[in-house]
């Protein structure tokens, strides 16, 4: 293997992107930063602030049967990932093959991966064995595509998932989904493939495209029967035969946008695409006419289906009136729906920012956010989510963490995204009913807020943080002055040392 020697500072994620990015083209990987760079571009900021983008790939593989993930990166990320794929549920163990500078340099680590492999890749416990090489090994070249394609009949999918080219943990997800539809494709079109589990005889089905709360399916499926249609497996999937399941679709419907890999390996086996979701009545109305249009559905069927889902959202709405101003931001790329179910509701939300990316399957919400006075932002870093839920200064802020925190010191109401928006339904009457529930319990809580804001002013921030019976501590004399003089001659040391070598 052609090993690229990084330099001392770049050992590490905090190398720096354009470092990191320059040591991986020059070991070989330009071919593989393209198609990140590519499918997944950036915004006018450096890179949106979200947890490692590698664990969305970590979580694919770990939700699917079947399938064992190894990884291989600094063994601090390793942890770190480990650590976060356990608090959000999984029950398996995640392989790690370690290394350090002379392993990496020399190759052996690229033969160490291909023996943890060979080792694990056992046809009575796996379908699937995926290997991800974080930021360090991807900067210095390990090539992952040399792996055996499978052995014996247990199937081997390496994929570069570096911070510094995947920009986002969600669209992480992406990386693996499409690498395994794409394996999935390459196999149908060779020869007969496994039955996927509950496939529906004689009736085209649907495939979602992203991860979704567990009832969402079962209301878009309630959705689609009038038109004739049942759901295919989505993706990404929950074993390897789903994905001859998804494959086989009459339409892909790309309700999370950003999944750009399984976007094209769904074009590629010829299959349509539809973009948004069925979000309130307008959202829903419009969802429902393009699907039945690309799956071939009569107008008669399409009415019908409309017929049916349409006033039970309307009454959802009218039952839950939503009288509140609210402003969006997230990671999970279903920014814009929450936006469009919350406006159809009554709410105001002059802002929507999404770390993900503008991509065609998102224009239709974003041209009607935009038409009913919603600022979208694409790629938002969260000085820009900060700046917006500062000026607005709404009812309720919807939002990552550090977003909730400095809303809640400013006395306003405010709900992480993504467990506890994520975790409620979107789609039909019961996506109305349930966020119009959140948001009327939130809104109810302002005055507390603003109560406890005014009771705790001024204490427990900057020097003053924490309180007791000693009161506030304070610097011993001349301290400030001691600290300086140290930090200014250490400074100039260090400048010395640097000239003289």
């Amino acid at each position: 293997m052609d090993g690229a020697i990084l330099p001392r500072e770049t050992t590490g994620c905090h190398g720096g992107r354009e470092t990191m990015q320059e040591a991986a083209r020059s070991a070989g990987k330009s071919e593989s930063l393209d198609r990140l760079l590519a499918d997944y571009p950036r915004g006018p900021h450096d890179q949106p602030q979200s947890m490692c983008p590698a664990f969305g790939s970590l979580r694919v593989g770990l939700r699917m049967r079947r399938t064992a993930t190894i990884l291989s990166g600094s063994a601090c990320c390793v942890y770190g990932l480990t650590f976060t794929s356990h608090f959000y549920g999984a029950r398996r163990t995640v392989g790690y093959v370690p290394f350090n500078s002379e392993t990496l340099v020399k190759g052996q680590l690229f033969e160490d991966i291909r023996a943890a492999v060979f080792e694990t890749a056992r046809p009575e416990l796996y379908d699937c064995v995926v290997v991800i090489n974080l930021c360090v090994p991807t900067a210095s070249g390990v090539p992952l595509d040399l792996l055996p394609k499978s052995i014996d009949g247990v199937r081997i999918i390496g994929i570069d998932v570096p911070g510094f080219g995947v920009p986002t943990h969600a669209e992480a997800k992406d990386v693996l989904a499409g690498a395994m539809l794409r394996y999935a494709r390459l196999e149908a079109e060779q020869g007969p493939v496994a039955r996927p589990r509950n496939k529906v005889e004689n009736q085209p089905t649907v495939s979602l495209i992203g991860e979704l709360f567990p009832a969402d399916p079962m209301v878009i499926g309630g959705l689609l029967a009038p038109m004739g249609l049942s759901l295919a497996p989505g993706v990404p999937s929950r074993e390897w035969r789903d994905l001859y399941g998804a494959l086989d679709c009459a339409v892909a419907a790309a309700v999370h946008p950003f999944y750009t890999a399984s976007i094209r390996e769904f074009a590629a086996a010829g299959r349509p695409i539809v973009g948004s979701g069925p979000v309130g009545v307008e959202g829903t109305a419009a969802w429902l006419d393009a699907i039945g249009a690309a799956a071939g559905v009569s107008a008669a069927q399409i009415d019908a289906a409309k017929a049916q889902a349409l006033p039970q959202i309307a009454a959802a709405q009218q039952a839950n009136k939503i009288e509140a101003t609210v402003t969006i931001s997230g990671y999970e790329g279903s920014e814009l729906l929450v936006a469009r179910t919350l406006v159809e509701g009554g709410a105001r939300v002059p802002y929507v920012g999404t770390a993900c990316p503008r991509t065609p399957w998102s224009e239709a919400d974003r041209e009607w956010l935009e038409a009913h006075g919603t600022h979208v932002q694409y790629r938002a870093s969260l000085e820009q989510d900060l700046a917006a839920m500062r000026e607005v200064r709404p009812d309720l802020a919807v939002g990552t963490t550090p977003l909730v925190q400095a809303a809640k010191e400013l006395g306003i109401p405010a709900l992480y995204f993504t467990n506890m928006v994520s975790a409620r339904p979107l789609f039909g009457a019961a996506g109305a009913g349930a966020l119009a529930g959140i948001v009327a319990a939130q809104v109810r809580g302002r005055e507390k807020f603003a109560r406890m804001v005014g009771f705790f002013d001024k204490v427990g921030t900057g020097e003053a943080a924490g309180y007791g019976s000693v009161g506030v501590p304070r610097d011993p004399p001349g301290a400030r002055e001691r600290y300086r003089k140290s930090r200014d001659a250490k400074a100039k040391a260090a400048t010395s040392q640097s000239m003289g070598s």
